[in-house]
């Protein structure tokens, strides 16, 4: 049975900065993409970024390219997002996500969700 355990959510000012964390159990790390998937109040869940544990290689929405920097602990199995400069606009309720066999980053071809975080940040 595969588990994502996610934390480091909360509340920052703008500007400010937040590490997410996705702890992963269950499954072969290498074989997945992991990342965040975001829905704020009212609107659309969207990709945000991923990282392929088989290379490293990583993908980032353009919205958040600069601020947001992914890395991938192998010993621990656990996904770091670190969030810096944060906008209002980021605030949104983050799902960590596991993606089986580098198929894309969209929610169609998620294999496992974990529950979510929400991060605010105020303007």
């Amino acid at each position: 049975e595969a588990q994502l355990v996610e934390s480091g959510g909360g509340l920052v000012q703008a500007g400010g900065s937040l590490r997410l964390s996705c702890a992963v159990s269950g499954l072969t790390f290498d074989d997945y993409a992991i990342g965040w998937f975001r829905q704020a109040p009212g609107k659309e869940r969207e990709g945000v970024c991923c990282i392929n544990n088989s290379d490293g290689s990583t993908w980032y929405r353009d919205s958040v390219k600069g601020r947001f920097t992914l890395s991938s602990d192998f010993a621990k199995k656990t996904v770091f997002l670190q969030m810096n400069s944060l906008k209002a606009e980021d605030t949104a309720v983050y799902y960590c996500a596991a993606v089986r066999g580098f198929r894309g980053w969209n929610e169609n071809v998620v294999d496992y969700w974990a529950t979510g975080t929400l991060v605010t940040v105020s303007s």
